[in-house]
């Protein structure tokens, strides 16, 4: 492995190993960029059709088809964008929704409970509300409106006005809104749909069945998945459903999992052969090798999620946002029980219900179930569901036309705005709170899901700082690894910052990778049993390139211990257990690779800068207070 040239790049470099990243950071960090590609393509429409109305109509309302034999789908461009490309964001939505659920914090199934009731309760509040103001209203048959959350906006919003917060408000977040959106899909697959075909439902539903039965069979092309996906959404089209449904039942159906070791181990043997022959042939082994290591929902991610936050959700806003704002209009919305409805769920309806859901299951359970944020994140998160957008633009183009549907559009407008500003006055307030009672309002008291399979064992493990320390680094590394010998120095940095560190180091010597590695490992255990665990540990991260055998004996030499019983060690692999048990740890954690970074027990995602673990650290001391 060659070192990398630049120390930005070496402090946040691995050398993979069978067993990384956070794809959660990543999803957050994709959609809150495209959160702004959003609110500009919002404005946009806004002023296109206050400006040039007839033009705005004309371009969305062309019409294109597209004829297969005696199939074909003939739409607007407007809806071909809400009904056909859309489905490509509810995909995306549902391939994280499976992530989570199979990897991430919803792995933990009794986590899930908190965030679907506190979803169903917030839905069922707003549109309860929405039912109130319109009791008697031909306008009621828009309750689905005030039902969604938008997932870009809300989670965009959630980036500036409350950055400080946890990941699990970010995951909590994202729960709710993949729940609402698939309740939602339901509701318009039964309240909205037009009369049902049911030959052609029939047809839809014996699509999906095959792709059900490919996928258990283990087919792994993504040219017959994407055929059959869209002969399902032709089929629903065709039966009077929105098709859009098949989009999220996709990204639901498909898995993620950690990188095996078997594929890893493949690709690392492809790599090495092309780099001993680096041909065209080889080369395209290679970055398929590595490219079907990760998971198909790691896959598929990276491909449609920058289509869909930069491209699809913008492109439905120029769409469906635009509305004429008059001084008519806006006096009408401000008695139309349809706007007044639309903004009174949202931002009445969504807290209320999630504050209260969450209070009521914790209750319920007497505890056993606690929200995974403080009561401050739950009502911010409760005001910041007040966000709808995408999702209830769509149900007001099916539900209305005309008047209404442009009523409903100033109602979205309207509550998504103010439950921007309240959730950023909510999320500040918590800022008057002393230290202690603003930790415990952010975070509250929920236990988290350790990632760490195996426990720290002061009688086992190699430890540097105190004991009964509040805060524990976990390093798995390689002395052969030159991100670890990057890393060394931060951690060395570290433990002199804080005295109130405990820094654990776990052996994962890349043997394919590294060949002094296994050997290294086995003469710092060595040295152990004549008390010299870390003396040596920093000699050979000094000594990087000088591993061979001679060397690791002149080290022992240099350290005064007895060379010969240091030999006889190395000869009988002492140590060999504990470093096959440090490795069988890392298997059973899902570690990728050297250094892997764990922080009471939870893996540290990103960079391993002096900064970015000060900061993890800091976050941990503030969670055990």
């Amino acid at each position: 492995m060659t070192e990398p040239d630049r120390t930005g790049q070496a402090l946040a470099g691995r050398t993979p190993w069978p067993g990384g990243r956070s794809p959660l950071r990543e999803f957050l960090r994709t959609e809150t960029g495209g959160a702004a590609v959003l609110l500009a393509a919002t404005v946009a429409a806004l002023i296109w059709v206050n400006v040039a109305a007839a033009s705005y109509e004309t371009v969305w309302g062309t019409e294109l088809s597209i004829e297969i034999g005696r199939w074909g789908v003939a739409q607007s461009l407007r809806e071909w964008v809400t009904g056909g490309l859309m489905a490509f964001f509810f995909f995306v939505v549902g391939l994280e929704a499976r992530r989570e659920f199979d990897i991430g914090e919803l792995r933990e199934r009794r986590r899930l409970t908190t965030p679907v009731v506190a979803c169903l309760a917030g839905m069922a509040a707003s549109v309860l509300i929405y039912l109130v103001v319109n009791a008697g209203e031909p306008s009621a048959r828009g309750w689905g409106i005030t039902m969604s959350t938008d997932t870009a906006f809300a989670l965009g919003v959630l980036a500036i006005v409350g950055p400080r917060f946890p990941e699990r408000l970010r995951t909590f977040i994202l729960t709710l809104t993949v729940v609402d959106d698939f309740v939602a899909l339901a509701v318009i697959a039964v309240f909205y749909s037009k009369d049902i075909a049911w030959d052609a439902l029939a047809a839809g539903l014996g699509i999906f069945a095959v792709i059900l039965a490919v996928r258990s069979a283990g087919m792994r092309s993504g040219l017959v998945y994407a055929t059959l996906g869209f002969a399902t959404w032709v089929a629903l089209f065709h039966s009077g459903i929105d098709p859009i449904v098949i989009g999220l039942a996709m990204g639901l159906l498909t898995y993620a999992r950690p990188a095996a070791r078997s594929d890893l181990e493949r690709a690392t043997d492809l790599f090495r052969l092309f780099r001993e022959q680096p041909t065209p042939e080889l080369a395209r082994k290679a970055q398929v090798g590595v490219w079907y290591a990760i998971s198909p929902n790691d896959r598929l991610q990276q491909i449609f999620h920058p289509w869909t936050s930069y491209l699809v959700v913008p492109l439905f806003a120029l769409a469906n946002a635009g509305v004429e704002i008059s001084g008519g209009l806006l006096g009408r919305a401000l008695r139309s029980p349809v706007t007044l409805g639309v903004i009174a769920g949202y931002l009445l309806g969504k807290p209320v219900g999630i504050a209260g859901a969450v209070w009521l299951v914790r209750v319920v359970t007497r505890g056993r179930v606690r929200p995974p944020v403080g009561w401050d994140a739950i009502i911010g998160a409760g005001v910041l569901a007040g966000i709808g957008f995408t999702v209830p633009l769509l149900i007001a183009t099916i539900a209305f036309t005309g008047e209404r549907l442009e009523e409903a559009k100033i109602g979205i407008l309207v509550a998504a705005l103010a439950a921007s500003v309240l959730s950023w006055a909510v999320f500040r307030l918590v800022d008057v709170l002393p230290e202690r009672m603003r930790a415990r309002a952010e975070r509250g008291v929920s236990e988290v899901i350790i990632d760490l399979a195996e426990p720290v064992d002061p009688e086992r493990d190699r430890i540097r700082g105190p004991l009964d320390a509040p805060v524990t680094l976990v390093e798995y590394g390689d002395f052969e690894c030159p991100y670890c010998g990057r890393a060394e120095s931060v951690v060395r940095e570290l433990l002199a910052d804080f005295g109130d560190l405990r820094y654990v180091w776990r052996h994962l010597p890349l043997t394919k990778v590294h060949p002094h590695a296994e050997y290294a490992a086995i003469a710092v255990e060595a040295a152990a049993e004549q008390g010299a665990f870390w003396e040596m540990h920093d000699l050979f991260f000094e000594h990087q390139s000088d591993l061979a055998i001679k060397d690791l004996v002149r080290y022992a030499g240099e350290l005064q211990l007895d060379v010969e019983r240091f030999r006889a060690d190395l000869r009988a692999r002492a140590g060999a257990d504990r470093i096959e048990r440090d490795i069988a740890s890392a298997d059973v954690s899902s570690v990728s690779g050297t250094p892997t970074f764990f922080i009471n027990g939870q893996r540290h995602h990103g960079a391993y800068d002096v900064a970015t673990l000060t900061l993890a650290i800091e976050a941990a001391r503030q969670t055990v207070r």
